[in-house]
């Protein structure tokens, strides 16, 4: 099929894993997408699928909805800026890619600048939950402009949700889960590596791990109830008491020649809150220590 035998209405431009991901999710669920790649061979292969291929950028460009899914926001904005600007005047931009608040923010107003209208997302679910309802993806800026287009984007992910009119504020939450992420993973890692040290298995440590990590549902919930009361009550347990565990898990990594990092931020923080005063108080205080910027300054990044 070629783009002069049908006038389809959404176009994906970018069709790396994701994007690619993205297209079939589209072509599954109703009319055929335009798809356009920098490299042809990918257009080709969704072209053989039902997709109609691009002849080129302009041709993508000139749907109503161009849904984008580049390596990074400076990259899409450099693509979209080699067509012709009256090529995409009075468009709608769905921008997916991996960015900081900031480049969001610095993308819908480039956006702005060029008479497009945009909406800033995060992809929240690896490729293969693309297209299904555990399918998530953040939106940030015009509300209106989601429900406008609410019918496609939901065919790419069943759990679609505007956050906010802040253009950054996708790209936040998306670095902010993603974080929670990584720390658990690495967490789990650097315990899997002592262990490991003194001849135990990793798979059996791993459903301990597990014990541990269900009794943190509850526990992020109480953190965050202290977060936004500004008020970190010791009733169950202290930083001071906290910093003992922590001193013997800093021990502990060094004895197994495990790169003892993880654990020393975590007994800078508590030996710094209870520098501070706030050794009485729990773990939750913490937050305002990461949220100084002399403690940053007091220990720079390596």
């Amino acid at each position: 099929m070629t783009i002069t035998e049908h006038a389809p209405t959404t176009a994906v431009v970018g069709l790396g894993p994701m994007g690619s991901a993205l297209a079939r999710a589209l072509l599954a669920a109703g009319p055929p997408p335009v798809v356009w790649n920098r490299t042809r061979s990918r257009t080709e292969e969704l072209a053989a699928e039902g997709a109609v291929a691009a002849p080129d950028l302009a041709a993508a460009a000139s749907a109503d909805l161009v849904i984008t899914c580049l390596r990074d926001h400076g990259t899409t904005r450099s693509v979209l800026d080699s067509v012709a600007p009256e090529a995409l005047r009075g468009r709608t931009v769905v921008v997916l890619a991996s960015s900081t608040p900031d480049e969001a923010r610095a993308t819908h107003a480039w956006a702005a600048e060029r008479g497009l209208s945009v909406l800033l997302g995060a992809i929240m679910v690896p490729v293969p939950l693309i297209g299904t309802p555990q399918a998530q993806i953040l939106y940030a800026g015009d509300a209106d402009l989601l429900d406008r287009h609410r019918a496609v984007l939901e065919r790419l992910a069943g759990r679609t949700e505007h956050v906010g009119t802040d253009p950054g504020l996708a790209s936040l939450l998306d670095t902010a889960m993603l974080e929670v992420y990584f720390a658990g993973m690495t967490a789990f890692l650097h315990a899997a590596a002592m262990v490991t040290d003194a001849g135990l298995d990793a798979t059996a440590f791993a459903a301990r791990a597990r014990d541990v990590l269900a009794l943190l549902p509850e526990t992020v919930d109480a953190l965050a109830a202290d977060v936004d009361a500004g008020t970190h009550p010791g009733h169950e347990d202290t930083i001071a008491m906290e910093l003992g565990a922590l001193e013997h898990m800093v021990a502990a990594s060094r004895a197994s020649g495990t790169d003892p990092a993880l654990p020393e931020l975590m007994r800078s923080l508590a030996q710094d809150a209870v520098d501070a005063g706030h050794g009485a108080d729990s773990w939750s205080r913490v937050v305002d220590l990461l949220r100084r910027t002399d403690r940053v300054r007091a220990h720079p990044a390596a």
